[in-house]
């Protein structure tokens, strides 16, 4: 490996775009950022491209800026998908071993892991990452690394994250027509877990919730992977209106008050704060009232993922609890309503290697995608190889094995 890599993530969310680029050298932990650029996202409805153009000009307009301020010329970056026509599905796949000694190879598990993706799946859906959670040989159950093992019959039960295949061209077709290459298309929450989430917190088992602005995102992880993932069409955009609407004002003035007063919970007496906006009349509310309409759509979205952990059976049994991220996440008193509904231990997600932005669970996402590209340029993968966003199977199996087993 090179003595520094300068890798490049680009988060396209709901409401801004972001564009972290930063460099890690050999040996070190932390990455040294060179820049990092941010600017609203027209073309995207909840997460989702919906106008490559717009999202084009946009990515093209911030690529230029981070050209000017480093010096560097970007070619490629690692960027997120999201939005609520992501799925999980669980698979599993059946093999012979092939060796004349009865050893399981590497090429034994490649077959097996492409057999646990022969499934049926309508033409419009497409799989993004197979994740393998555990290896059966010989009806031994339980086996994370089963290369050299002795047996006969090779089994596996996989996780299968996959999405709506127009959208995915919309996101691809956006990056390219910015004159980017694609090095990796990552879903958005399994990038922020990256960022957030200790190795011990994965292996405990814990679940993450990115509340962006038109979705919310749910990922759980155990012994060290991921076990399920769901999104929710319900943001903190979903905030802002009700405010607009409960307090009768206009989107930005409703942005504003539930940037500088809102909070999850109401504390001290009813008393009434007077806001006052250049241009407009002098707007009278209760800080009760104000608390009641944000408390009542946050608990909403902690009711959707409530749902999830409980179809899974990990309501109340997730011992390092519920990690909170995103824009959503900085609402005051959030981890105080989380640790009420949950009933688990909660906390607000810290980007972990990048110092100055540890405080801001805004920026998981584009800090995750800037790590995984660290580590799968680590894996070895040279631009001969075939990119996992845009072909080679066998290729992108070796890569998310590695990835995700000791």
């Amino acid at each position: 490996m090179a003595k520094s890599q300068v890798i490049t993530g680009l988060d396209i969310g709901t409401s801004t775009i972001k564009m972290l680029t930063a460099v890690k050298k050999n040996g070190e932990d932390h990455f040294e950022v060179l820049s990092l650029v941010e600017e609203p996202a027209f073309g995207v409805r909840r997460g989702v491209v919906v106008n490559v153009d717009n999202v084009a000009s946009t990515v093209q307009s911030m690529l230029n800026r981070v050209s000017a301020e480093t010096g560097q010329k970007i070619s490629s970056v690692y960027v997120n998908i999201g939005g609520s026509h992501l799925f999980c599905t669980s698979s599993r796949g059946t093999v012979v071993v092939s060796r004349a000694d009865q050893r399981v190879s590497e090429e034994d598990v490649n077959r097996v892991l492409h057999a646990a993706q022969t499934f049926s799946m309508p033409l419009n859906k497409e799989i993004l990452e197979v994740i393998p959670k555990e290896f059966i040989l010989d009806e031994e159950k339980g086996i994370k690394e089963v290369v050299g093992l002795q047996g006969v019959r090779l089994e596996t039960e996989v996780l299968v994250l996959g999405g709506f295949s127009p959208y995915k061209e919309n996101l691809k077709q956006s990056i390219l027509g910015s004159n980017l290459k694609i090095a990796d298309i990552v879903p958005s929450s399994l990038a922020a877990a990256v960022a957030v989430l200790p190795k011990r917190q994965k292996e405990l088992g814990v679940a993450l919730l990115d509340i962006g602005a038109g979705t919310t995102e749910l990922v759980v992880f155990e012994e060290g992977k991921p076990v399920h993932l769901a999104v929710f069409p319900i943001g903190s955009a979903n905030i802002t209106n009700d405010i607009a609407i409960g307090l009768k004002t206009d989107i930005d003035t409703a942005e504003l008050i539930k940037i500088e007063k809102g909070s999850c919970l109401f504390k001290g007496r009813d008393k009434k704060e007077k806001i006052e906006i250049e241009g407009e009349e002098p707007l009278l509310f209760s800080q009760k009232m104000l608390t009641r309409i944000i408390e009542a759509r946050v608990s909403e979205i902690f009711g959707q993922a409530q749902k999830e952990l409980k179809n899974i059976s990990k309501q109340g049994l997730l011992p390092a609890g519920v990690v909170l991220t995103g824009g959503g996440a900085k609402l005051p008193g959030i981890v105080e309503l989380a640790k009420r509904e949950f009933k688990l231990p909660c906390r607000i997600g810290r980007v972990m290697n990048f110092p100055n932005l540890e405080d801001d669970p805004r920026l998981s996402t584009v800090c995750g995608l800037v790590c995984q590209g660290v580590e799968w340029e680590e894996g070895g993968r040279s631009e001969h190889k075939p990119s996992k966003a845009t072909g080679g199977l066998g290729e992108k199996l070796k890569k998310i094995f590695k990835a995700f087993l000791p």
